[in-house]
């Protein structure tokens, strides 16, 4: 069960490096006696249009920061060869800033290798929310080369994220039994399971996280960056973000537009959806990868769901899917393959057409009984090792959601009165996906965002990517920020799969590296394959 909107999976087990999100925008106190940032419409709205624009915050830094601003890092070697680390301190509340209370922000970078003159420092987000950037980098940074040879590349682990003062909710043992939770629930007893699940995992976040609950905002995120940027020297900020990174580079420009350098937002969010509306367009988007995997599947005699049409394979996998709610599969372990760890596998290979081969292999283990192979496609979108320990990401990320945007629903009433918009969204996908979006409804912690529309008047020329079978973030919302934004071009990939830079596409690279190292936009409709 998705702790809210599909994340992403591991890319070491799909052989991939695009990092999902799980849809949200954001909001934050007033800070500092700051004029507030912009607020929109409230969960729900029917006419995002509506929603008014994220306000820049003033650019005097308020003497009250000048410690954070000013600080010193202390670098030292880390993790693998030629990376160092350091702790950056930000407040944990900006409005009441105090050394008491401060976080620590863990910062990884890799220096410019050369040749060339070093342009500065290139700050990177890959998602989640949730994903560690450290971990992104880590494991990405040698490519692309050109661009390593003239940036620092930075990564810092958002506050309650990765290695910086990270959010946790549950154990292990306790996670595993969640993810195991019903989430398409055929009674009231079952409903009452689900809802249950849902307040106990929320109840376990407000006893081990505490205030920090009420400190992970995606504006709060946003501005413990233009910390980072200040104390790494640099006057503005270049940044590569993508999926829900595109939306925390969005804010970062929001606020900060005279200091916004060359910024690459790839696979991006709208920022002006309430959470009802982004849930029911990604499983929209769902639905469309399934269906190009489904038209691909089908190609060939062995496709364990069918050769006959699409549409005969969605129906294959969602009686697949029934088989397995009245009877989980053998796994070879304790834990057997249940409808919700089977979806969830399912959902993790859409992120990236390279899995469609091993998606199809998984399929037809499940209907011969073996629920070995999906389940470990679930287990790498959970981020949980084969000793049985989750990472962070499935805590952060409702931590982020629940905060920036109010619950999608509010009780299972809402979520019947959904579920025939959902299922025509997805026949496959839209009932478990409604369902999964009521987990904000037990939230500890209201949320302080709204959707909100963002501008960033006076930006420099910013970089929108958009894939045009994207599941995660589905292509309008490219298109729609690339509208929002003032300063904004649209860079379109045809193609499958989540995230489009540094995924096979030389058309894409290309541009996306010039735009970079020489600060080149492309031309207005660019579209690559």
């Amino acid at each position: 069960m998705a702790t809210s909107r599909p994340l992403r999976t591991s890319a070491a087990a799909l052989a991939a490096t695009a990092l999902l999100i799980s849809g949200c925008s954001s909001g934050s106190s007033s800070p500092d006696g700051e004029a507030s940032p912009g607020r929109g419409t409230a969960a729900g709205a029917q006419r995002p249009a509506e929603a008014a624009s994220l306000a820049p915050l003033p650019a005097a830094t308020p003497a009250t920061l000048r410690p954070y601003y000013d600080q010193k890092l202390s670098w030292h070697p880390c993790g693998v060869a030629g990376f160092e680390c350091a702790t950056m301190k930000a407040p944990l509340d900006y409005s009441k800033p105090s050394a008491d209370t401060d976080l620590k922000l863990t910062v990884a970078r890799k220096k410019a290798t050369g040749p060339g003159s070093k342009i500065g420092s290139l700050q990177v987000n890959p998602g989640g929310p949730g994903g560690s950037a450290i971990e992104y980098l880590q494991r990405y940074a040698p490519q692309p080369a050109a661009v390593r040879a003239r940036y620092d590349m930075v990564a810092m682990d958002p506050r309650g994220v990765g290695r910086s003062e990270p959010v946790e909710c549950l154990t292990d043992k306790q996670m595993d039994r969640y993810t195991q939770t019903d989430v398409t629930p055929d009674s009231p007893a079952e409903v009452n399971q689900l809802t249950s699940a849902y307040r106990s995992f929320a109840k376990g976040c407000a006893s081990r996280a505490g205030q920090l609950l009420r400190h992970v905002s995606t504006i709060e995120a946003a501005r413990d960056m233009d910390v980072l940027r200040a104390v790494l020297g640099d006057k503005k900020l270049t940044y590569v973000g993508a999926s829900y990174g595109t939306f925390l580079g969005a804010t970062y420009a929001g606020l900060y537009p005279s200091r916004v350098g060359r910024m690459v937002l790839d696979g991006a969010m709208n920022p002006e959806l309430d959470s009802r509306t982004v849930n029911l367009n990604q499983t929209a988007g769902f639905d469309t990868a399934f269906r190009a995997f489904a038209a691909d599947c089908i190609k060939h005699k062995d496709c364990p769901l069918g050769t006959k049409s699409v549409d005969d394979a969605g129906r294959q996998l969602s009686a697949l899917f029934k088989k397995l709610d009245a009877h989980p599969a053998a796994t070879g372990e304790e834990r057997k393959l249940t409808e919700s760890l089977a979806t969830t596998g399912v959902v993790a290979a859409m992120y990236d057409q390279r899995a469609w081969p091993v998606l199809r292999e998984y399929l037809a283990q499940a209907e011969d009984g073996n629920g070995r192979g999906l389940l470990t496609l679930s287990d790498s979108y959970y981020e949980r090792d084969p000793n049985g320990t989750y990472a962070n990401q499935m805590y952060a990320n409702p931590a982020v959601n629940c905060l920036d945007l109010a619950s999608a629903f509010n009780s299972p009433a809402q979520v019947r009165a959904a579920l025939p918009s959902f299922r025509k969204a997805s026949p496959v996908f839209g009932e478990n996906f409604a369902w999964a979006a009521l987990n904000c409804a037990y939230w500890p912690v209201k949320p302080t965002g709204t959707a909100h529309r963002i501008e960033a008047k006076g930006a420099a020329p910013i970089l929108v990517v958009g894939t045009t079978r994207d599941p995660a973030t589905p292509y309008v919302w490219a298109k729609a920020l690339a509208a929002q934004l003032s300063s904004a071009t649209l860079l379109t990939y045809d193609g499958d799969g989540h995230t489009a830079y540094g995924r096979g596409s030389t058309c894409i690279d290309k541009t996306i590296n010039n735009y970079l190292l020489n600060g080149t936009v492309p031309p207005k409709g660019k579209h690559c394959k």
